[in-house]
C-alpha cells in the first residue's frame, strides 16, 4: 500500500512538473489535474515575474513561459520556501539553462535583479548608530560591492546592448536604515576602496586611502586623500559604510 501510494505521488509530481512528457497517474480526472497544473505553474511564474521584473518586461511572452516551464521541468529546488524561488531560478540560469539563444546580458541582469530581492529580505542589521565620519569605517553587511561586464542597471525595453562596453560596470547595491534598497553607480577606485575596508576591519579610512593611492601609482597621493575623505563621508551618509 505504502509503495503504491508513494509511486502515485512521484508520478503525480512528475506530471505537474512536465505534463507533456510525464503521464498522469491512472484514474485521475484531467479536469481536476488541470487545476493543480495551473496552480503550481502560476504560483511559480508569479514569484519569478515579481523577482525579475526587467527580465520579464524585455522577454516576449512565448519565450518567457518557455523559460519558466523549462525551469519547473528541469531544476530541482533545494528549499521549499517561496522567497527562495528567485535564487533557485538564478541557479537554473547559471547551471542548467541553454543560453545560446538568450540575450548575452541575461545572466548578469538576472543576478542584479536577484541581489535587490536578496537585500530586501536579508536578516543582517546595522551594527551601530551612524557617525558622520568614523575613523575606522567598515562596509555595511547590507551593501554589496559588485561589478558586471554589462550595464545591468540601464537595461530595459529601450536599451538592450548586444556588445558589452569596453569598461566594466561597478555598482554598490545596498539597503539603508530606512529599509530601502538602492544602488550607487561606482567606479574602479571606489570598488577597490570598499574591498580594502572589507578585508581589514582594523584599517582606518586614511590608511585605506593611502593604500589605494599606492596601488593607483598616483603622482599626487594627497589629492586622493582629499577626495577620499569626501567619498567616505558620502558612503557613510548612504549607509554603505558604518
Amino acid at each position: 500500500m505504502g509503495d503504491s501510494f508513494q509511486k502515485t505521488q512521484f508520478t503525480f509530481a512528475a506530471h505537474l512538473r512536465d505534463p507533456e512528457a510525464s503521464p498522469a497517474p491512472e484514474g485521475m480526472e484531467d479536469r481536476r489535474l488541470g487545476i493543480y497544473r495551473d496552480l503550481i505553474y502560476n504560483n511559480i511564474e508569479g514569484f519569478i515575474s515579481s523577482g525579475f521584473p526587467v527580465l520579464r518586461e524585455i522577454t516576449a511572452d512565448e519565450r518567457w513561459h518557455e523559460m519558466v516551464r523549462d525551469f519547473v521541468r528541469r531544476h530541482r529546488c533545494e528549499t521549499p520556501y517561496f522567497l527562495k524561488i528567485s535564487e533557485e531560478f538564478l541557479a537554473y540560469l547559471q547551471n542548467e539553462r541553454d543560453r545560446r539563444e538568450d540575450p548575452p546580458f541575461l545572466l548578469e541582469l538576472a543576478h542584479y535583479e536577484w541581489v535587490e530581492l536578496a537585500l530586501d529580505v536579508a536578516d543582517e542589521s546595522f551594527p551601530a548608530e551612524r557617525r558622520a565620519l568614523p575613523s575606522h569605517p567598515t562596509v555595511s553587511p547590507l551593501a554589496w560591492n559588485l561589478s558586471y561586464r554589462w550595464p545591468v542597471h540601464r537595461i530595459g525595453p529601450d536599451y538592450q546592448p548586444l556588445i558589452p562596453p569596453d569598461d566594466p560596470t561597478f555598482l554598490v547595491v545596498y539597503r539603508n536604515r530606512q529599509e530601502q534598497v538602492r544602488f550607487l553607480e561606482s567606479n574602479a577606485a571606489t570598488s577597490r576602496l570598499l574591498v580594502l575596508l572589507s578585508q581589514s576591519q582594523g584599517l582606518s579610512g586614511e590608511q585605506a586611502l593611502r593604500q589605494l593611492a599606492l596601488e593607483m601609482q598616483t603622482p599626487d597621493p594627497e589629492s586622493i586623500l582629499v577626495f577620499g575623505r569626501d567619498l567616505i563621508a558620502k558612503l557613510v551618509a548612504l549607509d554603505i559604510l558604518v
